[in-house]
């Protein structure tokens, strides 16, 4: 272009997210935090809301700036986002292609230290705060190589021939992962996923707890629709906590909640409330199984909806009150007929809403969780959402 620069690889070039504005140079930044008239704000929020408010965080990072904002504890830690780390996705690979219980134990072996350590760095930036850790959730398929070219380059790593790895991609592959081999249901057929991430969560602990801290460690299983489900992955979690805290000569209290996600789940909620010693409402997929259409797909579909008015907004950002919120309470009331004192949550991406914190508020959740840097708009809309409704 006449007159214009020209950038190579390694240039520096600077963005204003908010009026677009592009520099031909690097341009020293500083992270936002709280302070001045802001702080205040946040100071007579949280004087008033009755809601806790946590965050969603995958890395010690994300914690940190959560806790600068103000953040509660974690409500969501997602550990397959740990999974992807180019130092683990290969032991991941090998778990998956592994045709015994002993094979996936060498390889899930190697990712132990590797979560462990993910772990204390959580609990370290929290400060004692609750951190509530999902166990592995997503098909194993998202972990392989789809491409032809990709899946014949870790069939050399791995010792295979093309046409063996070929064959267990073609294995997982699932028509609608979403309703699919996921969830609580890989802790069923592989009990050594849930084994290992437990070992990591419990030895975290117990390791922090010897530095002076106080973490009572909260274990959230996914996709639970069939109390017997979350009854089976408590035992397992259960038969691995106890003999380590035993083990270690520590005293160490844990709790074992589980993900409401599924409108089954909601609708016995009273049963699941006898295991499950937490909900959290993973509003994503609950909004996604009530209305029956992927949040993927919905986007080439629902401008239509929109603008021919059959919907006013998108339900994937504002919680739907009367249907998906119907699940929701019909699952507060019934958990807390079991369970009174049971802690309840949500953490999809509704959890940074202020117009579904405002519902949560008056349904009588605990808390709600979101992304770190919606966690100032939570804390000012669960004070709103108080004031409001006295």
């Amino acid at each position: 272009m006449h007159g214009g620069n020209i950038y190579k690889e390694g240039d520096y070039i600077s963005l204003d997210g908010s009026t677009g504005n592009v520099y031909g140079e690097k341009i020293e930044t500083e992270e936002p935090g709280l302070s001045g008239d802001l702080s205040k704000l946040m100071e007579w929020a949280d004087r008033y809301r009755v809601l806790g408010v946590r965050t969603n965080a995958d890395t010690p990072r994300d914690a940190k700036q959560a806790y600068k904002f103000g953040a509660e504890g974690i409500g969501l830690c997602r550990t397959e986002h740990m999974f992807f780390e180019a130092d683990r996705i290969r032991a991941i690979r090998e778990m998956i292609v592994s045709k015994t219980r002993e094979q996936r134990e060498k390889a899930l072996a190697k990712i132990l230290p590797m979560q462990r350590n993910d772990f204390e760095g959580l609990y370290r930036e929290m400060k004692g705060r609750p951190v509530t850790i999902r166990l592995l959730d997503p098909p194993l398929h998202e972990f392989l190589p789809h491409e032809d070219e990709e899946i014949r380059s870790l069939a050399n790593d791995m010792g295979m021939s093309f046409d063996e790895l070929k064959d267990i991609v073609n294995g997982l592959h699932e028509f609608n992962p979403m309703m699919g081999h996921r969830g609580c249901r890989l802790a069923v057929t592989y009990p050594e996923i849930a084994e290992m991430q437990t070992r990591a969560i419990i030895e975290a602990a117990i390791n922090v707890n010897r530095e002076g801290m106080n973490i009572v460690p909260e274990i959230m299983v996914p996709l639970i629709g069939e109390i017997k489900e979350l009854e089976y992955v408590k035992n397992i979690i259960a038969s691995v906590a106890d003999k380590i805290i035993a083990e270690s000569g520590m005293e160490l209290s844990y709790h074992v909640g589980t993900m409401i996600e599924i409108p089954r789940a909601a609708i016995t909620a009273d049963e699941i409330a006898k295991e499950a010693e937490f909900f959290s409402f993973g509003t994503n997929d609950l909004t996604q199984m009530t209305f029956g259409f992927s949040r993927d797909d919905a986007s080439k579909f629902l401008k239509d909806y929109y603008s021919k008015n059959i919907y006013e907004f998108d339900p994937f950002q504002k919680v739907d009150t009367k249907g998906v919120g119907r699940l929701m309470k019909m699952a507060v009331d019934l958990g807390k007929q079991t369970r009174p004192d049971i802690k309840l949550g949500i953490c999809g991406e509704h959890g940074g809403d202020p117009a579904t914190i405002e519902f949560c508020h008056n349904i009588g959740l605990t808390y709600v969780s979101c992304s770190p840097y919606r966690v100032p708009i939570a804390r000012l809309a669960a004070a709103q959402a108080a004031i409001k409704n006295k």
